[in-house]
């Protein structure tokens, strides 16, 4: 009996996108899309997926079919920056991002040195990630060490694969908010040693952004970054032209805002800068050249008008592109919400943002985005089974529409304008059920 506890049999339309592409009239040529398919999994890898007519005699005697009638099995959604202390102050009011900062998310941050609020707060963030069908997430802690173990903990309860640091800043900010350079290299280095690796987890080392960081701390962020090449970067970049120039002041011996972060050895494939909207043409260059990547994070960009991110841009300059909800200054936990901002973002520069790149931009374009596309992102015989099951009628208005729909474009695209967490059928995770819609 215990080693048929270790299969699935997943009956289900599947979806994915079965491999990286480097230009977006490619996603569809590549999508793949089973309507009535079969998906095994043995101790949390995918083994088989094709056709049900084809894979029925696969299934091991014993094993019970999951069959999901009407619904569709997707990779799980990869979230590529979210800040989970800030959940509790998602929808402030009338800013835009350093005063939205002073008024609102330092004083909340203050919260998380409490060991015990963390982690009631990292239990409520987790949940809200499985309940939207996130499965993979690169998210910020706080300066307090015990936010990250807090996230950690809970994550690791789950089998979770997630990304996460403390937030290094020691100027620019509340005296009761800020470590040093050498309290933020020890404590990263402590956490790293202790849970990068570590099952599915792994660490990003994390300078909230170059204001807030003297040219100390980010020389030992650097150190971190080569004593451990493993780990992860993450930090913001050109989000607000105010911030932009404030950076020019604070650096002004450095060429541009992404060049500090080069010149102390902080970009590279496993590099994240989310929003990277106001980029100059050497920055783009420098990502390019570095495989660093960036997080299109719509909501954020809209509610605090930062501006519109360029996705043709970054198509043209080949540059990394993962989603990100970027909770707080996003509104939703909800990717199938974030592709629907995201699409409006990309009419507004006479774009059209097609559902199948939406969602590859979801799944393993934000695996890509993150050097974890050989793990997860689609159902390649061999990745962990994170995924998620899609109710494409949740609603009466869902239903409506999708009797509607033309085609598989059409079907997915209504997904996106008009999904939202109650699309969320089911959410596995490393083979595991882990939500389930009531």
């Amino acid at each position: 009996m215990g080693q048929l506890e270790s299969i699935k049999a997943i009956r289900a339309s599947i979806m994915d996108v079965k491999c990286v592409v480097d230009r977006p009239e490619d996603i569809e040529k590549n999508m793949r899309y089973i309507d009535d398919g079969l998906m095994l999994i043995i101790d949390g890898k995918i083994e088989w997926v094709g056709k049900w007519e084809e894979g029925k005699d696969k299934v091991p005697p014993g094993v019970r079919i999951r069959s999901y009638p009407g619904k569709i099995v997707m990779p799980g959604f990869i979230d590529t920056h979210v800040h989970y202390p800030q959940s509790e102050m998602v929808g402030a009011y009338g800013e835009q991002l350093l005063e939205w900062l002073d008024n609102y998310v330092f004083p909340t941050e203050a919260r998380y040195s409490d060991k015990d609020y963390s982690k009631e707060m990292s239990k409520f963030f987790v949940n809200q990630l499985l309940r939207n069908g996130t499965t993979t997430a690169l998210v910020f802690g706080t300066v307090h060490p015990e936010s990250v173990d807090s996230l950690f903990e809970v994550a690791e309860g789950y089998h979770m694969r997630l990304i996460a640091g403390k937030v290094m800043m020691d100027r620019n900010a509340p005296d009761y908010l800020v470590d040093t350079p050498e309290s933020s290299y020890e404590q990263t280095k402590a956490l790293i040693e202790k849970w990068h690796g570590r099952g599915r987890l792994m660490y990003a080392i994390t300078p909230r952004f170059a204001p807030t960081s003297s040219p100390e701390q980010l020389a030992l962020a650097g150190k971190l970054k080569e004593e451990y090449p493993d780990t992860y970067v993450h930090t913001h970049l050109c989000e607000n032209k105010n911030e932009i120039q404030w950076v020019k002041e604070l650096y002004p011996d450095r060429a541009s805002y992404l060049d500090v972060y080069h010149h102390y050895g902080l970009t590279g494939c496993k590099s994240v800068f989310a929003h990277s909207i106001h980029l100059e043409d050497s920055e783009w260059d420098c990502l390019y050249k570095t495989d660093s990547a960036v997080a299109f994070c719509p909501t954020s960009n809209l509610y605090l008008g930062s501006g519109l991110f360029k996705l043709q841009e970054a198509w043209k300059r080949k540059v990394k592109v993962g989603v990100g909800t970027d909770i707080g200054a996003g509104t939703t936990f909800n990717i199938l919400q974030t592709l629907n901002e995201a699409y409006k973002v990309m009419q507004l520069q006479n774009y059209k943002l097609s559902a199948f790149e939406a969602f590859y931009h979801a799944t393993l374009g934000g695996a890509k985005s993150l050097s974890l596309d050989h793990l997860v992102g689609n159902f390649e015989v061999g990745k962990e089974a994170d995924f998620v099951v899609v109710d494409p009628c949740a609603t009466a208005l869902q239903q409506l529409r999708f009797d509607n729909s033309k085609d598989l474009a059409d079907e997915l695209f209504v997904l996106i304008t008009l999904g939202d967490d109650r699309s969320i059928y089911r959410t596995y995770v490393d083979g595991r059920l882990v939500y389930t819609r009531n």
